[in-house]
């Protein structure tokens, strides 16, 4: 599964592209590596209706019976412990400008970067976001492990596409390329908005970069 992507794409254009009307980011750096469990912008639609920017942490827990542990990426829509989240009021776009998944090779996996192009264009994840209460964070974050209130997301993954599967035969995630897909995921009822959790297609994206576990790496 996606546990690996990056967001090197000014946070000027991030705001434009996705129609931010208020951005409560602070001063976003680039973000060539970002894992599950670090806090990373989300773009959602706020109660006033307008689209907000924000810091989400990476991985919503799953099902108490099995441990609430973080999940970072969701296949199953229709399992009830995910279907509350679906509405259009939890529903989030994940700025993406690469995303990583692992070549098994030997001695150990290479992280392989896929992207719309060389040029690493902007994209989003369909994403899906909650509040909960526990402990989260680093251990550097969080050394005393104090129960708090997070803002948390994960995003929605599909069948993987001929670009995908021969790495990751398993899934990849669903990738959102226009400003009609943006919207739809943000705001349409949820059995339109779920048909955008398909594989892009071929064409629409290419592998560009492999080895680093940054893209682009420094």
């Amino acid at each position: 599964m996606c546990n690996l992507y990056s967001l090197v794409t000014s946070q000027a254009e991030i705001r434009d592209s996705f129609g931010v009307s208020s951005d409560r980011t602070g001063n976003l750096p680039a973000m060539p590596g970002i894992f599950p469990d670090q806090r990373a912008p989300i773009v959602r639609v706020g109660a006033d209706g307008e689209r907000v920017m924000e810091m989400f942490r990476w991985g919503i827990p799953g099902p108490k019976q099995f441990g609430e542990h973080p999940i970072t990426n969701v296949r199953n829509v229709k399992s009830p412990h995910w279907r509350p989240w679906l509405k259009p009021e939890f529903r989030c776009l994940v700025p993406v400008s690469s995303f990583s998944e692992y070549a098994d090779t030997k001695p150990k996996k290479t992280p392989t970067w896929f992207a719309l192009d060389e040029n690493r264009p902007l994209f989003a994840f369909a994403g899906i976001w909650r509040t909960w209460t526990g402990v989260r964070g680093t251990k550097a974050e969080n050394p005393d492990r104090i129960e708090e209130e997070h803002r948390l997301f994960s995003f929605l993954t599909c069948e993987p596409n001929g670009i995908v599967g021969p790495l990751h035969p398993k899934a990849m995630p669903v990738l959102l390329t226009t400003p009609e897909e943006w919207s739809t995921w943000l705001a349409a009822p949820t059995e339109i908005a779920l048909e955008l959790q398909r594989p892009l297609p071929d064409a629409q994206m290419r592998i560009v970069a492999q080895g680093a576990r940054r893209d682009p790496p420094e």
